[in-house]
């Protein structure tokens, strides 16, 4: 059962914008059973479109979108509500993309996977403080996410991986052979 609803969400707009219909669907759905007017788009031109049939007051914005990027989804929506909170969301982090989409607008930046509880706060913690903070991750944690969108780009093709990469076949097998690096 979901927790107590807030007055002050009761009536809150979010646009989520992930490419993604599973993960989309989901936080949607779990928005609106928290009393918020939760809807998706899943690329920047039905983002925009829903955008200006109903401004939203908050957006959660995946970066990797097809077509135009989630930075460029930032720029629009800062620029047609100033006053937006927009949190991005992604799976392939960086610390330039985090600078850049902070930038351009967005109030927080969240690493995927991330449950609603998290995606909550982050809305929570940009309307307390406009002083965002960036968690500044490992280099073997950049590494590490750098050869698992490497792998997926290659359809979990490891010898096509490896060859991309720049190394050899089972010296990235033993890299993959490892747990995932702690953030």
């Amino acid at each position: 059962m979901p927790e107590a609803i807030p007055a002050s969400v009761e009536k809150r707009r979010l646009l989520v914008v992930d490419d993604d219909d599973v993960l989309r669907t989901r936080v949607v759905k779990a928005f609106n059973e928290r009393g918020f007017a939760a809807r998706g788009a899943r690329d920047y031109d039905t983002a925009m479109a829903a955008a200006n049939d109903d401004p939203p007051d908050l957006a959660l914005v995946d970066l990797r979108l097809p077509g135009r990027s989630g930075l460029e989804v930032v720029r629009a929506l800062t620029a047609a509500d100033p006053d937006i909170v927009i949190v991005v969301m992604t799976g392939y982090g960086s610390i330039a993309t985090a600078i850049d989409s902070l930038k351009l607008g967005a109030k927080n930046y969240l690493s995927k996977p991330a449950d609603v509880d998290q995606i909550l706060e982050a809305f929570e913690g940009s309307a307390a403080s406009s002083d965002a903070s960036v968690e500044v991750p490992s280099l073997a944690r950049v590494e590490w996410e750098h050869i698992q969108r490497v792998l997926a780009d290659c359809g979990g093709n490891i010898s096509q991986a490896a060859r991309l990469l720049g190394v050899h076949r089972r010296s990235l097998q033993r890299k993959l052979s490892k747990y995932p690096v702690r953030r």
